[in-house]
């Protein structure tokens, strides 16, 4: 490995300026006259960029600057014993020891990895006098390739009494010795951006903060779940999640931080903090039991929650276990239609009973293979609304709620009330399973609750209202929905293109995002030949959803110095994300402006959704973007649909940037300019 430090990279005892900024774009020079970044101004931009978000000194006078930027080309630590002290922020005054970590912005949180081991380091009393008692830069390298090393401080019998002022440092807070252990669960609908995006937050704040933070992120794609050895020794849980916490049982116990997964990303230190304070408060929400015998205890801990939140955590959740049966269903089909054409609805039954690869049927082997592709989907689609209903049932009452919540979804189907139906009988499947869960019962009976009495009472009960009550109604209001959708032509279908592109665009992957979502992908499987509807709406969301991050990769590449280093290489990423149909790659960008970008995005989107209703562009596949296009109806209006809007928002976010700009902004903009 490359050494880290050396004595080029360390200032003793000099004047570097009476400010953050000037001490950063001191230390970025020394790290490119290195030949260790490839620009000063572009390490100086990201690093000042970072100290800006939050203030790097410490207790102790000392500072701890850092950032990976893609100037810098070989990891590197420079340091720096000031005279006068500067002021970075710390509650206890200036700092006389800086240390400046620049890291590859590939490098796998390494600077993260370093800061927190130099931090631990820090707090040590023989190695801060160390660092002030030295007198060459090579005992500095010494001493920090030794800290990095887990080695004692050789000079700390010798540090001379001058070094005395240094001891308050040295006085670990109460969680130096025994850091504090956390663990963490992230979860979003689809598990495609925000789960990951937000896991990765969250490490690097416990990492800044000197806590030992691992995550579990779950999704539809699935889950590594952490190891029971480390539940048990966490202090506290971090739940980030839009859905249920699968397998929530292994928590049980824990003080608790539960949020949306959005606010994993925009406000991670706030959350490890507040799951700190939790640990050592006895009165912090914990993570309730799950026993049958305690549904009360899992009821007082979610009393505070808003009948909207606990509505939105179900229905998401119903959505998260769904879209994989949509996600692989649909693209059988499309395939299927590929191969056997649209007429293979009406003999792929026959086709698979009857043939076989030694017996192939009229149009050969792309007959059969379109049949049982078509087929395979059909089956996967056929269990679109019970697992919707299923899993909602199950954001609300746990396992017990898995098996009403399924019959009541098959009941909905076999009525015709469709994804409507699945919902209320999720709802009703769950929330009579969690009354039925809340009863008091001998304790011989309570082993029988979870595995028989719920699942029977709650399925008699919420299935029966679906047979007797409600499946009629919710089917005519379906029927009628979907006579709606399929006679909708010309104006009326560009409207509702407008409201769903502004919908995908508002808030890039959030709820009112998988709200326009959840609709289209719950109507897919009522698309067909003769109804092709539902598949426009889905073609509508899918461009309207590509539009942000590829407008905001485009607004890079049109006019680069409106935007920062940082931002131009996310700008590189979008291209790829917003051609996979992943929204949120234009969240970065969203997050630095989200007054210029947002209505930008939502000004495209809605251009795009009004394009490709007018053109009647169909998608039979979820999700995929452009990488589906085989199941894409009139693929080049898509394409069209989808560059016209890209264009119209990269040319409004610019034209924000320009002239609509606060004067503080601009200020702050041009700070890293200065010389």
């Amino acid at each position: 490995m490359t050494q880290l430090i050396t004595t080029e990279l360390v200032e003793l005892d000099q004047n570097l300026g009476n400010s953050p900024e000037a001490v950063i774009r001191h230390l970025a020079s020394k790290v490119a006259a290195a030949g260790r970044a490839s620009e000063v101004e572009g390490l100086f931009t990201d690093a000042y960029a970072r100290e800006q978000k939050t203030a790097t000194g410490i207790p102790g006078g000392i500072a701890i600057p850092h950032c990976r930027s893609a100037a810098v080309t070989e990891p590197a630590l420079a340091m720096a014993r000031l005279n006068p002290k500067v002021d970075f922020g710390a509650k206890d005054g200036p700092a006389d020891l800086v240390f400046f970590i620049a890291a590859p912005d590939g490098a796998d949180q390494e600077h993260l990895k370093l800061l927190s081991k130099l931090a631990r380091s820090l707090i040590k009393k023989d190695f801060t006098a160390a660092l002030r008692a030295a007198s060459s830069g090579e005992e500095i390298v010494a001493l920090v390739e030794g800290a990095l090393a887990d080695k004692p401080a050789a000079h700390a019998a010798a540090a001379p009494v001058d070094a005395a002022p240094a001891a308050p440092v040295a006085e670990p807070a109460p969680t130096a010795a025994a850091p504090k252990r956390l663990v963490a669960v992230t979860a979003c609908p689809t598990g495609i951006a925000h789960t990951y995006m937000a896991a990765d937050s969250l490490v690097a704040a416990a990492q800044e903060a000197g806590v030992d933070l691992q995550v579990e992120t779950q999704g539809s794609s699935g889950a590594k779940p952490l190891d029971p050895a480390v539940i048990a020794a966490a202090d506290a849980v971090i739940f980030a999640v839009d859905v249920d916490v699968r397998g929530k049982e292994r928590f049980a116990g824990k003080p608790v931080i539960n949020a949306p997964v959005k606010r994993g990303i925009d406000e991670p230190a706030k959350m490890v903090q507040e799951a700190l304070a939790a640990a050592t408060d006895p009165n912090a929400r914990r993570v309730p039991h799950f026993g049958a015998e305690e549904q009360a205890e899992q009821a007082a801990a979610e009393k505070g929650e808003h009948i909207g939140q606990k509505l939105k955590r179900a229905l998401l959740t119903g959505v998260s276990y769904m879209i994989p049966f949509v996600a692989g269903g649909g693209l059988l089909i499309a395939l299927g239609f590929l191969l056997g054409g649209y007429d293979i609805t009406d003999v792929a039954d026959k086709v698979v009973l009857e043939n076989s690869f030694g017996n192939l049927p009229e149009g050969g082997l792309a007959a059969y293979l379109g049949a049982v592709f078509f087929k395979i989907g059909a089956l996967s689609m056929g269990f679109l609304v019970p697992a919707l209903a299923g899993y909602i049932a199950y954001a609300i009452a746990d396992r017990p709620g898995i098996a009403p919540g399924f019959v009541a979804g098959a009941v909905a189907g076999f009525m015709g009330a469709g994804f409507l139906g699945g919902i209320v009988g999720g709802l009703l499947a769950g929330y009579i399973a969690h009354v039925i869960g809340s009863w008091s019962v001998p304790r011989w009976l309570r082993g029988l609750m979870p595995v028989v009495i719920i699942p029977l009472l709650a399925s008699i009960v919420a299935s029966g209202l679906m047979f007797l009550v409600l499946g009629g109604p919710i089917a005519g209001i379906t029927a009628g929905l979907n006579s709606w959708l399929s006679g909708m032509t010309g104006a009326s279908a560009v409207v509702l293109g407008i409201i769903l592109g502004l919908m995908m665009c508002f808030d890039l992957g959030g709820p009112v995002n998988k709200v326009a979502y959840a609709f289209a992908v719950a109507g897919l499987s009522a698309g067909s030949a003769d109804n092709q509807a539902p598949w426009q709406i889905m073609a509508t969301v899918m461009a309207a959803g590509m539009v942000p991050p590829l407008a905001m990769a485009l607004a890079t590449v049109l006019d680069r110095k409106l935007f920062s280093l940082a931002e131009r290489e996310n700008g590189k990423a979008a291209w790829l994300l917003g051609a996979s149909f992943i929204s949120e790659g234009a969240i970065p960008f969203a997050a630095a402006d989200p007054l210029r970008v947002l209505p930008a995005s939502m000004l495209g989107g809605a251009l795009t959704g009004a394009l490709t209703m007018a053109f009647g562009v169909t998608s039979q596949a979820p999700h995929g973007g452009i990488f589906v296009f085989f199941a894409i109806g009139n693929l080049l209006m898509f394409v069209v649909s989808i560059i016209a809007g890209a264009v119209v928002s990269a040319l409004t976010v610019i034209a924000l940037k320009r002239w609509a700009a606060p004067k503080s902004t601009a200020t702050v903009e041009t700070v890293p300019a200065t010389v």
